[in-house]
């Protein structure tokens, strides 16, 4: 995905939390409940992540210097784990702390009819952030499962934006869920148990995001498909066979490739530099996220 990929599903959620959260906290303000006290602090936090998706993306386009040669492409990765990070502190634990709270103290609530309005509409806005992530996700996925799609790609914003708002739907519901059945039974123990459900999934949902970031931070390597591509591109023209290869992705957009290769024998200098040159062609022109290849002749030492 380019650089601008991801951006549309970001200020799309970056707008409707805003919204939600306001809606949401003056909801809490006038019902007192927790439920909702719970889901605005989770749009606050969303709020602020997708500006700090949108700051990883501005970040990572700086240019080259002498103290970082391969550039600031992981600096997507970076804000990417501490939007994980924020959803876990900010958003799971607050959520479980006034959840147990209100369990164990619960309080009547005040005029429920707004909370439920409220959440109603902020079901309709998420929904819409959902679905533009969706469909931007949808161009590059390709016939992958989300799933899979979520633990492979390279590109960080989408899977957060997709594993965000999919939480933030499903934590709306369980925060309606706790508003109607502590009015239909009288009983606003519900509404505390709602935030604990939501403090719950906001904690699973960091937690994949936590280990997804942290993954890509250490530094990935190509996908199986890709190092299939790349191995295939390489051994072809005068390269008998790729003696040894390390690929790392050094930012959603640039992924290195070192090898060793065997060339055919009886090569003078000049035909190892083209033999080498056209193995980097062959490489870019099909996979041209390889922006930076080392590539170095050997000898096969390998037994036969």
């Amino acid at each position: 995905m380019s650089a601008g990929g991801g951006s549309k599903a970001i200020i799309a959620a970056l707008f409707a939390n805003a919204g939600i959260a306001v809606a949401k906290f003056a909801g809490f303000l006038v019902t007192g409940s927790s439920s909702m006290l719970a889901e605005s602090v989770h749009s606050v936090a969303d709020t602020a992540n997708q500006g700090l998706l949108l700051l990883g993306k501005k970040s990572a386009q700086r240019r080259a210097t002498r103290e970082h040669p391969f550039g600031f492409g992981r600096e997507r990765y970076f804000y990417s784990f501490i939007v994980a990070l924020l959803l876990f502190t900010l958003g799971a634990a607050f959520a479980l702390y006034e959840g147990v709270h209100k369990v164990l103290e619960p309080e009547p609530l005040e005029t429920p009819l707004v909370a439920v309005i409220i959440l109603v509409v902020a079901i309709c806005l998420e929904s819409y952030s959902f679905a533009t992530a969706i469909s931007e996700a949808r161009e590059i996925k390709g016939g992958v499962g989300w799933w899979r799609f979520i633990r492979q790609a390279k590109e960080p914003e989408l899977p957060v934006v997709l594993l965000e708002d999919a939480g933030a739907l499903a934590g709306l519901v369980l925060a309606l869920a706790g508003v109607g059945l502590s009015v239909l039974t009288g009983d606003p123990v519900f509404d505390g148990l709602g935030t604990v459900a939501i403090g719950l999934l906001l904690g699973v949902i960091a937690v994949i995001l936590i280990v997804e970031m942290k993954s890509l931070l250490i530094g990935e390597g190509a996908t199986e498909s890709e190092l299939d591509t790349i191995v295939d591109e390489l051994a072809a023209g005068k390269v008998e066979r790729v003696i040894h290869i390390r690929t790392q992705y050094l930012g959603p957009d640039e992924l290195l490739v070192a090898a060793k290769l065997a060339l055919v024998p009886g090569l003078d200098t000049e035909q190892v530099a083209t033999a080498i040159d056209d193995a980097e062609t062959r490489v870019r022109a099909k996979l041209p996220v390889a922006s930076l290849i080392y590539l170095e002749p050997d000898l096969d030492r390998t037994p036969r």
